[in-house]
């Protein structure tokens, strides 16, 4: 029975070609698969406990699993069978128990829905590995086929919570997805989960969420620009920076708009800083902070430097010598794209711009920092001789 809490607020209905939980138990020959330490006769056992009534018996359940199955990102025989009992028990209203620690590294509270989704996430990352490449995955040989065979399966049960009522089961919903379509052979399903995000988007208030979403459907390659007129500046923003907006106008004009407030960029949303550089609750899509995937995408996207200018006068006050790889080292680097010249004059761009780095104390703290940023454009490498620079071109 379908209780109020577990329905989809809309969107995709449950897909009921998912296996039976029950006969995944009863049929499949544990004792001759394997885990990290040895046969995984335990395994139905842990399974089983995912839907105990003891939401700290669930959660035992859940980092046991963890440490077996996939344990240290690694796959076994075991996993396959295990992901799909998973994926089978998404929808039992049992799964929307409340704890706080689903594992030693996971102290947020919320449902073992949600913690169960992450969990094939994390499959979907390790089957993933190495697939296109020739980098050896180090699991036993046919593990990762095994488990590659079953994502289409997981994705169906994947993708029937990304309209939960749950904001938590809606985000880690939309990073399973994510994970699981990286499959070449699950292109073909990204137009289908687009379409539920895109309702999603319309009825959605939270500001993160949106954003995320908007990063997530740009990343498949599928069109942003209904986004790029959002009265939110940050979705604005988040779906200018989609690869498919690359040759847009008004993307880059979004992007470069939104650089002219930096404190406002950082302030949407809970980020690493100075004071607390230790935030894990990155954006997906995004390495690092959003402000520097704005300024490398403005710096890629720009005809010259004067374009750029403004965006760049705007981030020097929160520039100093660690941020160097992140702002000003790209920024300088687009301002002297052949180089430094001693025989040629600096433009009024490229003058203005040296000027505020070196007026910066804090962008010249530990030299050996940024030198190499200043030598890759043939600039002097201590702030003493940038000034004698700057003062011979007046």
């Amino acid at each position: 029975m379908t209780t109020h809490d577990e329905r989809p607020i809309a969107g995709p209905a449950q897909n009921y070609d998912l296996p039976d939980p029950r006969s995944l138990i009863e049929d499949t020959d544990w004792a001759a698969l394997d885990h990290a330490y040895g046969a995984a006769h335990d395994t139905p056992i842990r399974l089983c406990q995912l839907l105990d009534e003891d939401p700290d018996v669930q959660a035992y359940a859940l980092e046991m699993l963890d440490m077996s199955v996939l344990h240290q990102e690694s796959l076994y025989s075991a996993t396959p069978p295990a992901a799909l009992y998973v994926a089978a028990i998404l929808h039992d209203p049992r799964t929307l128990a409340q704890h706080e620690n689903y594992s030693t590294w996971d102290d947020r509270p919320r449902p073992l829905r949600a913690a169960l989704l992450d969990w094939l996430g994390q499959v979907a990352d390790s089957a993933a590995y190495g697939e296109t490449t020739d980098e050896a995955d180090g699991n036993a040989p046919g593990v990762s086929d095994a488990v590659r065979a079953v994502r289409g399966t997981l994705h169906t049960a994947v993708s029937a919570q990304l309209l939960a009522l749950d904001p938590t089961v809606r985000e880690a919903a939309l990073a399973a997805a994510s994970a699981l379509l990286r499959a070449p052979d699950l292109a073909g399903r990204i137009t289908g989960t687009t379409r539920h995000l895109r309702r999603l988007l319309t009825e959605s208030a939270d500001r993160r969420e949106r954003a995320a979403t908007v990063l997530t459907i740009g990343s498949w390659g599928e069109d942003t620009t209904g986004w790029l007129a959002d009265p939110d500046p940050a979705v604005r923003a988040c779906a200018a920076l989609a690869p498919g907006c690359t040759g847009n106008s008004q993307a880059t004009q979004v992007i470069f708009h939104a650089l002219l407030e930096p404190a406002a960029v950082d302030a949407w949303f809970r980020e690493p800083t100075t004071a607390d550089p230790w935030v894990e609750d990155p954006l997906p899509q995004i390495d690092g902070r959003l402000r520097y995937a704005l300024l490398s995408a403005a710096v890629e996207r720009a005809n010259h430097f004067e374009e750029l200018l403004p965006a760049a006068m705007a981030s020097v006050p929160f520039c100093s010598n660690l941020t160097v790889a992140d702002d000003w080292g790209p920024l300088l680097a687009a301002a002297f794209p052949t180089g430094y010249s001693r025989h040629a004059d600096l433009t009024p761009a490229q003058h203005r711009y040296l000027s505020a780095l070196a007026g910066r104390d804090v962008v010249w703290r530990y030299t050996h920092l940024i030198a190499s940023w200043l030598r890759d454009v043939g600039l002097p490498t201590d702030r003493v001789a940038i000034k004698a620079l700057l003062g011979r071109a007046r």
